[in-house]
């Protein structure tokens, strides 16, 4: 009898699928994302016009909490209106996401009113088109805070070479496995044909006997 289980009924198995499906995007985008950080020092990076970026205060809560991980769409600033959600630049020049309260000119440049949602005063500095990065467009509840521990060198190399554990654990168990079944199987092989080979040796002897007779 083949006792040999289709890949996808063993546990072990899924386990490393869910890992991998879970874990592989996520090192993939931030791999891309450093590499591009180091081509392009003075840009966010992108991916085909989205930015991803971590939440890291809780100033548009309950819309947008901190941990999370927002996608933004680069937009063309003239487009946007009032109670759009941006992505933008602040004077420290750091990436701040709020929400557009009013739009002002003055002196025939336009300037965006910012505030964020869980804040009692709006931001106390205009914000220029050249300075935002995108719209909201959604995100994705505390993947920010795993990003950001993931995006750690040490974290990565971890994470592989946990990956490598698995896998090489996985396959020599696996492989185990396999080779007990394998012997199991020869020995009932090899019993069954023994039992075969007694079988005929007693009807040869007994034809034998009734021959002598």
């Amino acid at each position: 009898m083949n006792n040999k289980k289709a890949w996808y009924k063993k546990f072990s198995n899924w386990i490393v699928i869910v890992i991998c499906i879970f874990l592989v995007p996520i090192l993939a985008m931030n791999l891309y994302i450093m590499i591009q950080s180091k081509i392009h020092k003075d840009e966010v990076p992108n991916v085909f016009g989205y930015k991803p970026f971590m939440v890291l205060s809780g100033s548009m809560e309950t819309k947008i909490h901190k941990g999370d991980l927002i996608i933004t769409k680069i937009v063309d600033p003239t487009t946007l209106n009032k109670k759009d959600i941006i992505a933008f630049r602040d004077s420290q020049n750091t990436v701040t996401t709020h929400r557009i309260i009013d739009i002002v000119e003055n002196e025939g440049v336009t300037y965006f009113i910012t505030k964020g949602d869980n804040n009692s005063s709006q931001d106390q500095n205009l914000v220029e088109f050249e300075d935002v990065e995108g719209i909201y467009v959604g995100r994705i509840p505390g993947i920010g805070s795993i990003m950001d521990t993931l995006a750690k060198p040490t974290s990565i190399i971890i994470i592989l070479l946990g990956l490598t554990v698995i896998f090489v654990v996985g396959f020599t168990i696996s492989t185990q496995k396999q080779r007990k079944i394998e012997q199991k199987e020869f020995l009932e092989f090899k019993k069954q044909k023994e039992e075969l080979a007694k079988s005929e040796n007693n009807s040869k002897n007994k034809k034998k006997s009734e021959d002598s007779n």
